[in-house]
Formats: structure tokens, C-alpha cells, sequence
């Protein structure tokens, strides 16, 4: 199992995980416009065996930093693979030198809240009909990461 910086290579597996988790999915030319055009971004994959089952993605802006995605396939959720690589992002925002880390997560996706509540993460409020698909409501999550993870 390994975490690397995500390529354009791997895009079409990223794609299709992302189709199959998400009802809103991001589409090809959103994830090539994070790798190519957008400077703030970051964005990795975990691969087991040649075979991407996740992928995870930050934006820094100064102390700052938004995590924009974590996803592992269906078929390996349940093997603590999102708190490996949710630390890896963490990680990655302490050694750029982050303060806070953000996220916003669907109201509704219990599995994934109660992964940020145990990593630390806190809601800080609601954002009303934010998800365009369905106009779900948001919690807007954050974790200060000042003097180290814990």
C-alpha cells in the first residue's frame, strides 16, 4: 500500500471511484484543471498492488488549508483506509506550515463526520442547501493543527 502524488495517468481510475461515491461527481476536466492550473492544490492517491482505491486532495493557502476530498472505493471501505489517508493529508498541511485544517462534509454522510470527530476535527456550523445535486445541507468541519497532530 503507498500514497503518492496523483498524475494525470491516473485520472480515469480516480474518475470512476468518484463517479461511484458520489452523486455530484467531480468530472475529468475539474481534476485535470486541480492538476495542471491550480497552484494551491494537492492531490494524492493510495494504491495497493497497482490498483488506485482512494484518493485524497488539500488546497493551502497560507496557514490554511481545505481538504477537498477523501475517498476510498466501496469495495475496501471498512479497513481504516480513510484514517490513513486523512492522515496523510493532515500531515502534508503541517509541513506546509498549516494552522487550521477545513472541510465540508454532507450532513447525511455519518461514516465519514464520525471519521473527522475522531481525528479531531469539530463542526463549526451548517451550510443550508450546499450540495448542488440535492441542495443538502453541509457541516463546515475543522481541526487547528498548531504545535503538531494529534
Amino acid at each position: 500500500m503507498i500514497i503518492r502524488e496523483m498524475a494525470e495517468r491516473d485520472l480515469d481510475e480516480v474518475v470512476d471511484i468518484e463517479n461511484e461515491l458520489f452523486t455530484d461527481a467531480w468530472k475529468l476536466d475539474y481534476f485535470l484543471h486541480e492538476l495542471r492550473e491550480n497552484d494551491l492544490s494537492h492531490y494524492y492517491v493510495m494504491e495497493d498492488d497497482g490498483t488506485i482505491i482512494g484518493y485524497g486532495g488539500l488546497w493551502i493557502l497560507f496557514e490554511n488549508c481545505d481538504i477537498t476530498n477523501v475517498a476510498i472505493t466501496k469495495k475496501r471501505q471498512g479497513e481504516g483506509l480513510g484514517r490513513l489517508l486523512l492522515n496523510h493529508l493532515l500531515n502534508k498541511a503541517y509541513e506546509e506550515g498549516c494552522e487550521y485544517v477545513h472541510l465540508e462534509v454532507r450532513v447525511s454522510n455519518r461514516k465519514a463526520i464520525s471519521l473527522y470527530e475522531r481525528n479531531g476535527f469539530a463542526i463549526t456550523r451548517t451550510r443550508k442547501g450546499y450540495y448542488s445535486d440535492n441542495h443538502e445541507d453541509a457541516y463546515d468541519m475543522i481541526k487547528c493543527i498548531v504545535g503538531g497532530l494529534k
